[in-house]
């Protein structure tokens, strides 16, 4: 129901009806903006929430290893260091992350769940299986994933590209990328 409106001065003017059909599209158009503006933050939150997760996870990994390297020092036991070549580096954690599956031989990574961590046995590689595949690049496609192995580090003093023992140098372990791999923001 309408009425009357009347000015300042006591006289009385046209009748008012609301928003007219212009400032309602005026308010939804800027309302569409702010939701299209707000959900790409998110997602590009949501990328940068999964970016630190799974670097957080190597970084962890890769304490460990430098932490099993400095005991293998302190032990003189660095010649079993060559033993955790191609291993399992969540095998060196006290507490695996919640994302964890576990170690498999040769398994389909489609069939697995995205946003998770696996041990491919036959490959010898640790697997991050990816959530946000569209902001992510390089590593294997058909699911994206990143994988990582763990490698010995030596010198090489025959120059035949593989570890001697008692005539290569060993230096210490590496959690290093297979494929190289990026992420993008947005």
């Amino acid at each position: 129901m309408s009425r009357q409106s009347q000015d300042p001065k006591g006289r009385r003017g046209h009748f008012s009806n609301g928003f007219s059909l212009l400032e309602l599209i005026i308010v939804i158009v800027i309302i569409s903006v702010l939701l299209v503006l707000a959900i790409s933050r998110l997602l590009a939150l949501q990328v940068d929430a999964e970016r630190v997760a799974m670097q957080t996870v190597l970084g962890t990994l890769r304490s460990s290893i430098g932490m099993k390297v400095a005991e293998s020092i302190v032990r003189s036991k660095v010649a079993d260091l060559p033993t955790y070549a191609g291993s399992n580096p969540m095998n060196l954690l006290a507490e695996t992350p919640h994302n964890y599956l576990g170690e498999f031989d040769g398994v389909d990574p489609a069939s697995l769940p995205d946003g998770n961590w696996y041990f491919d046995k036959r490959t010898e590689t640790l697997v991050y299986l990816v959530r946000n595949k569209g902001f992510f690049t390089g590593g294997l496609p058909n699911p994206p994933r990143a994988r990582f192995k763990v490698i010995l580090v030596y010198s090489d003093k025959n120059g035949n590209g593989v570890f001697d023992q008692g005539i290569d140098d060993i230096q210490g372990l590496r959690l290093s990328a297979v494929e190289a791999y990026s992420w993008s923001r947005y």
